[in-house]
């Protein structure tokens, strides 16, 4: 498990250990606070030469996306008996926005002659809490430019349910498998859930684009990291371009999307059974 200590991985690594599984965690800053059945070995994606004892043995990995050592991550994979591979990847990637970041490590992975398969997550319903957690906590409001914006973000419960499956299950190689949320929602509607889910109200205040930069970057972690972005000064891929206008709520006619059901055969979690799990994190 690379990236075993992350907001989808650690759920993976929960699920592998749940069905007996021997797990190893290879991390920058190994603990020893793991599940019985867990060895964490230290290792660093950025530097390969550092992986031979966290690939000794292993049949099986989750691979974590850095693009710029992903070929010779993947070549010693296959030297050490690794034959499956299942990448975190991003929906990003199917709609042709991703070309730099987690496509090469796709490239990587199926150039390798291994089993593989793409789990490629839209938007995170995380997003909002690392967005909104703050404000939210100390004040009982969210600021954003784009309050109707909608889309189907989708839990990361579901992204490591699928991930799992892949990893252990047969019939998924050579499958990308596009992620997204049971429900088109709106931002309001997300902050209405997130309201249910603490029992208290929150004031939704509508910002200008240049605004919610400010605050982003303030703000400082994955809301600085990616200001830029979600304010519309800059494309996924980080080419500047014109701040964009509100985008409006319209559903797609494309009901096609597919989520985590058409994989797993369990209902794709909601938003608003996501704001409940994660009700402590925003009181």
């Amino acid at each position: 498990m690379t990236g075993g200590t992350g907001n989808v991985g650690r759920l993976v690594v929960e699920q592998l250990v749940a069905a007996g599984v021997d797990v190893r965690v290879m991390s920058r800053r190994p603990r020893a606070d793991r599940p019985g059945g867990v060895e964490v070995v230290p290792g660093d994606l950025a530097e390969p030469d550092s992986l031979g004892p966290a690939l000794r043995g292993v049949d099986r990995m989750y691979l974590f996306p850095y693009a710029a050592t992903a070929p010779q991550v993947v070549a010693l994979a296959g030297r050490a008996g690794v034959r499956r591979i299942v990448t975190l990847s991003s929906g990003a990637v199917t709609t042709g926005y991703d070309t730099n970041f987690h496509l090469p490590v796709e490239q990587a992975v199926e150039a390798s002659g291994l089993e593989w398969t793409h789990v490629r997550p839209g938007e995170f319903m995380l997003n909002t809490l690392w967005l909104w957690g703050p404000s939210i906590r100390a004040e009982r409001v969210v600021r954003d430019p784009f309050p109707d914006w909608a889309g189907h973000p989708v839990h990361e419960r579901d992204v490591a349910d699928v991930a799992t499956v892949a990893l252990l299950g047969e019939g998924h190689e050579h499958r990308a498998y596009t992620l997204n949320g049971p429900a088109w929602i709106s931002r309001r509607e997300q902050i209405q859930s997130i309201a249910g889910a603490i029992g208290a109200d929150i004031r939704l205040e509508v910002v200008t684009p240049a605004r919610a930069r400010e605050l982003y970057l303030a703000q400082g972690g994955f809301a600085a990291a990616s200001a830029d972005f979600l304010t519309g000064f800059e494309s996924y891929s980080g080419g500047d371009e014109a701040v964009v206008d509100a985008p409006v709520a319209d559903a797609p006619a494309d009901t096609s999307l597919t989520t985590a059901q058409d994989v797993t055969g369990r209902p794709a979690r909601t938003f608003a059974a996501w704001a409940r799990d994660h009700a402590g994190d925003f009181r």
